[in-house]
């Protein structure tokens, strides 16, 4: 298979590898997702052929990873932002769904359940989470 991209899309396919293999293999430890390893080192070894060579370095194995410079660049940002996104969206319904009792999500329930997710994020758009008290 072939695939031609010009260089900025090569470079914007190397985010997209990169922060994919993030959210799938940050996590693991010792049980990571070897094939999407590969996949990203085999990428990213094609950045000296591409005038990007700044953007990769060896491990200790030989393996073509992202060097410093690209990890420090303000990728790590970007996912920031979405675990952010996503770390609110989940609170909302989650609180949401508290407050009615832990309903299945249904045709008849769901107008309820966004209002109240809405609100929560309104709240949180406007304080983070400096309004939420745990009460025991």
């Amino acid at each position: 298979m072939q695939i031609n991209l010009t260089t900025k899309e090569f470079r914007q396919l190397l985010d997209m590898v990169y922060i994919g293999n993030w959210i799938l293999n940050s996590t693991r430890g010792d049980d990571r997702f070897a094939d999407y390893d590969n996949l990203e080192s085999k990428l990213f070894g094609l950045c000296p052929a591409h005038k990007m060579a700044v953007l990769t370095e060896e491990d200790m194995d030989g393996n073509s990873i992202p060097s410093k410079a690209y990890v420090e660049g303000g990728i790590h940002e970007a996912i920031a932002y979405y675990e952010d996104n996503v770390f609110y969206e989940i609170l909302a319904e989650e609180l949401s769904r508290r407050d009615m009792a832990y309903p299945d999500i249904t045709e008849e329930n769901y107008d309820e359940i966004v209002g109240r997710m809405n609100r929560y994020m309104s709240e949180f758009q406007a304080s983070g989470v400096d309004h939420l008290v745990l009460e025991e």
